[in-house]
C-alpha cells in the first residue's frame, strides 16, 4: 500500500484513478467488476479501446491491491447452510462475515463495537478502529469467490451508526455498482437519531433493521447499556415514519434470552407498539456465549411466542442465529482465535467459482 498501513478507501482510490485519466465510466467499471468478484481484464477487446492506456497499465496492481484488502483466514461452515468466515485486513486485524442461506452475507463495519451489549462477544472487546468503505465492499468482494450474494446485511461486527460515512458510502456502491438491490441493503443498529436524518437522502435507500430486545426502557437500557437513550415507543415511531417515506417494513430484531426478555410482559409489550405498524419482528433465539450468564430459551418456548405474536397481528418470523453448532456467535471466532484456543474449523467446503466472463465492457 504504498509504504503505508492506512487502509484504502474508496475517495482514495478514485482519486488515484482520475490522477491516471480515469472517467466516472472507467471508475465506476473497475468499482463494478472489483465489487462482484470479475477479474478486471473482463471483456479484453472492449478493454483495449475503452479504457485511458495508463489505467489499462494500472490496473493489475490495483487488482492485487484491492484483492489484499481482505484475507480469508478461516471458514466454519454451519448445520444450517450458513458459514461464517473469520477475515483478516491489511493491518492484521480481524473481523467476521457471515454466509448466510439463500444468497446473504452480513458483513462487519467495525473492528470490534462500542455499544457493549452485555450479551454479545464483541461488545466485550469495545471498539478497536472503523473500517473503511473499501474494506466493507472487499467482504462482499471476497464473499462472492465462494457464493453468489445477493442480499447485504450490515448486522456484523460494529454498530453501523457509529462509522456512518463509511457505510453509507460502502451501501452506495453495492448499490449502484455491486448488483444488489436496495431493498436487499439492510442496515441494522441499535437506534441513532443520525441513522433517521440520514438513511433517506442518498442515491440508495436502504432496508433498516432496528435492535430492540425489550420493549421496557429500563431494560432495554442494561442489555444495550452504551446505545442513545431512545425510548422503544420513539424508536419505533421513527422507524415507522422511514418504513412509510421508502415503502420497507421495518425489520426488528430481537434476541431472545431466557428469563430476561421472554416473559408475557414483554410480548404485550411488542404487541401495544408494533400493531399496525409496517414492520417485520425477527425474533432470534440467543446464542450462548461461553463466560457470558445468559441462555437461550427452548425451541417450543420461542416457538410459542412467535406463534402468539402472530395470531395477535404481528409478523414474526423465528430464526436461528447462524453458526449455532459451530459457537460463532459474533464476535465468537475473532475472540477464539486471539486466545489461540481451538474452534473446530471444518474444512473448506465452498470453493472459488471460476471467474465469469464478460463480453462487454
Amino acid at each position: 500500500m504504498h509504504g503505508s498501513l492506512t487502509p484504502l478507501t474508496l475517495s482514495s482510490l478514485q482519486a488515484r484513478l482520475q490522477s491516471l485519466g480515469a472517467r466516472p465510466q472507467h471508475m465506476a467499471r473497475i468499482q463494478r467488476l472489483w465489487a462482484q468478484a470479475l477479474p478486471q481484464d473482463s471483456g479484453r477487446r472492449q478493454l483495449d479501446s475503452f479504457m485511458p492506456a495508463a489505467v489499462r497499465q494500472a490496473l493489475p496492481a490495483l487488482a492485487h491491491e484491492l484483492a489484499q484488502l481482505t484475507r480469508l483466514v478461516s471458514e466454519h461452515p454451519g448445520q444450517d447452510g450458513s458459514s461464517r468466515l473469520l477475515v483478516a485486513l491489511q493491518d492484521g486485524q480481524t473481523i467476521e462475515s457471515v454466509l448466510l442461506p439463500r444468497g446473504g452475507l452480513c458483513v462487519s463495519s467495525q473492528v470490534g463495537c462500542a455499544v457493549g451489549c452485555v450479551f454479545c462477544m464483541t461488545g466485550k472487546t469495545g471498539l478497536i478502529r472503523q473500517l473503511t468503505d473499501a474494506e466493507i465492499v472487499a467482504q462482499v468482494a471476497l464473499a462472492r469467490q465462494f457464493r453468489p450474494v445477493n442480499k447485504v446485511v450490515f448486522m456484523g461486527m460494529g454498530e453501523p451508526a457509529h462509522n456512518l460515512d463509511a457505510v453509507m458510502q460502502a451501501i452506495e456502491l453495492l448499490g449502484i455498482q455491486g448488483n444488489i438491490g436496495h431493498k436487499q441493503l439492510v442496515f441494522s443498529t441499535v437506534g441513532d437519531e443520525r441513522v433517521f436524518a440520514r438513511l433517506g437522502t442518498g442515491r440508495v435507500k436502504p432496508a433498516l433493521a432496528l435492535s430492540l430486545h425489550s420493549t421496557r426502557a429500563e431494560l432495554r437500557a442494561q442489555l444495550l447499556p452504551k446505545a442513545p437513550r431512545i425510548s422503544p415507543e420513539d424508536l419505533v415511531d421513527m422507524g415507522e415514519a422511514y418504513a412509510r417515506a421508502t415503502g420497507y417494513p421495518i425489520q426488528y430484531q430481537w434476541t431472545l434470552m431466557d428469563g430476561i426478555n421472554d416473559s408475557e410482559e414483554e410480548i404485550e409489550g411488542i404487541v401495544r407498539l408494533l400493531k399496525g405498524k409496517y414492520a417485520l419482528m425477527n425474533m432470534i433465539p440467543y446464542n450462548a456465549v461461553d463466560g457470558l450468564p445468559y441462555q437461550r430459551p427452548s425451541w417450543e418456548r420461542a416457538a410459542q411466542i412467535a406463534r402468539t405474536l402472530h395470531q395477535r397481528g404481528i409478523l414474526t418470523k423465528l430464526r436461528q442465529s447462524a453458526g449455532q453448532d459451530v459457537q460463532g456467535g459474533c464476535g465468537q471466532l475473532r475472540a477464539r482465535a486471539l486466545q489461540g484456543t481451538a474452534v473446530n474449523v471444518a474444512p473448506l467446503i465452498y470453493q472459488p467459482q471460476p471467474a465469469k466472463k464478460v463480453t462487454h465492457a
